[in-house]
């Protein structure tokens, strides 16, 4: 089971706060461990001085009473020694035993702090030698004094630690959570909003808090993304409308024309008409379904391609033979201009988008037009640009016309899109890698088809 967020950041800042709880009570015990030693040594050294002075000047043995009161035989003691380890004199606590032994005497070139256990003592004692030179012989003076006050020191601030660190961990986790909640209460309404949108109201947005920080700015970006995504779903719905209602057209022109052959007894001419008639119309479903599935393809991820080297001029070629009855039909020229040099494209999807582009431009030339298909290659792109003598393009059409079922509003002999035509030519564009684009001339409309090669 996943660890909710909230507790995930509360943890973690918690175990952060723990790190520098931990940190910070070390770096006290070893700044107060090292203030307090320092304070020792700085007794120590007050007393050797004295000591020091009154051994240098004197040959009486009893040195150490020059201390008087000053020397606590409990806290603090001192000894003079000889050379060879010899006490010539000591403090009452540290009579019977030299505090420093002969090899450590005669390797003693200058004042020396030492920390060891000394018998009698139940706490380390710090001591600290000094060489002294007598009027007949080098003398070392040691002083000492117990650790016993600065351990207890030190443990007392371990127990003050102790209890106050968990207790400031704690308080630290109590804050850490509320903070936590109160910065997630944002992104917890978005997700509360978010779960209630669905199909059924897709015009619902996230709540934007007035913030203006990261979660404001995610906000804002989520929004945008529900406003495509809407965009696409109504994109999609009326495709869905455009498609059936494309489908419906033919269909019910078939059922009409069969009902119409069985109503009565037909002769072979009426019914080859009718057999004519309805093959139209398969073909015209035929078409339609194939279109479709090219766009779902399309809209899936992209079109498969089959790429091979093939002449510009034999696609033309091909594509004009293809509309060269309905131009005869309408009366309209269709004329070309392309090379022979050879270009890496799916011939069979490029044949599809410039017979959509020819018959578009044939069906609404008037009769006695023209139609043009010019073709170049340059700079790794082979352009295929189809213009017409027509009317053109609506105004109202023109930011739409690759659009799936894109109509226009205007009436006549104009550019007015039917169906699927410029959508396929405009997702050909873009598996290869290219794009397509239409615009008006003053002598018609213009349609043109980049392709990479």
């Amino acid at each position: 089971m996943r660890i909710p967020l909230r507790v995930r950041l509360t943890l973690a800042f918690s175990a952060g706060m723990a790190v520098v709880l931990l940190g910070l009570g070390t770096f006290l015990y070893i700044r107060l461990g090292d203030d307090l030693l320092a304070s020792v040594d700085m007794g120590l050294r007050s007393r050797a001085q004295v000591l020091s002075d009154a051994v240098g000047g004197s040959q009486e043995q009893d040195l150490i009473s020059a201390e008087g009161v000053l020397i606590d035989p409990d806290e603090a003691f001192a000894q003079v020694l000889d050379t060879s380890g010899g006490i010539i004199d000591a403090s009452e606590a540290v009579t019977d035993t030299p505090l420093l032994n002969a090899a450590e005497l005669s390797s003693l070139t200058e004042p020396s702090f030492t920390t060891k256990e000394v018998v009698g003592f139940d706490d380390p004692v710090r001591l600290l030698a000094v060489s002294v030179q007598r009027p007949t012989e080098r003398a070392v003076v040691v002083v000492g004094a117990t650790l016993g006050d600065m351990t207890d020191a030190l443990a007392s601030l371990l127990t003050v630690m102790a209890t106050v660190g968990p207790a400031a961990l704690l308080v630290t986790a109590v804050a850490g959570w509320l903070l936590t909640k109160a910065a997630l209460r944002p992104v917890e309404d978005m997700r509360r909003e978010a779960a209630a949108i669905s199909a059924s109201e897709p015009a619902r947005r996230l709540p934007v808090p007035g913030t203006g920080d990261e979660l404001a700015r995610l906000a804002s970006t989520l929004n945008s993304m529900l406003d495509r995504l809407q965009e696409a779903l109504e994109r999609e719905r009326r495709f869905v409308d455009d498609a059936s209602h494309e489908l419906r057209t033919p269909l019910t022109t078939l059922r009409g024309e069969i009902e119409l052959a069985l109503a009565r007894s037909r002769t072979v001419p009426e019914l080859e008409a009718s057999l004519r008639s309805l093959q139209e119309d398969v073909d015209r479903l035929q078409r339609l379904a194939e279109d479709l599935l090219v766009l779902a393809r399309a809209r899936g991820g992209r079109i498969p391609l089959r790429r091979v080297p093939t002449p510009l001029n034999e696609l033309v070629t091909r594509s004009i033979r293809a509309v060269a009855g309905r131009a005869r039909e309408r009366s309209v020229e269709v004329s070309s201009d392309a090379t022979s040099e050879r270009i890496n494209v799916d011939p069979e999807r490029v044949e599809q988008a410039l017979r959509n582009l020819l018959e578009n431009a044939v069906r609404h030339t008037p009769g006695g037009g023209t139609v043009h298909v010019a073709a170049s290659r340059a700079d790794g792109r082979a352009q295929f640009v189809v213009e017409d003598s027509g009317s053109g393009f609506p105004p109202e059409l023109l930011g739409t016309a690759f659009d799936a079922f894109a109509r226009g509003d205007g009436e006549g002999d104009g550019q007015v899109g039917s169906g699927l035509g410029l959508t396929i030519v405009r997702a050909v564009a873009e598996a290869h890698g290219g794009s397509a684009s239409a615009e008006n001339t003053p002598s018609g409309a213009r349609v043109t088809l980049t392709l990479r090669t």
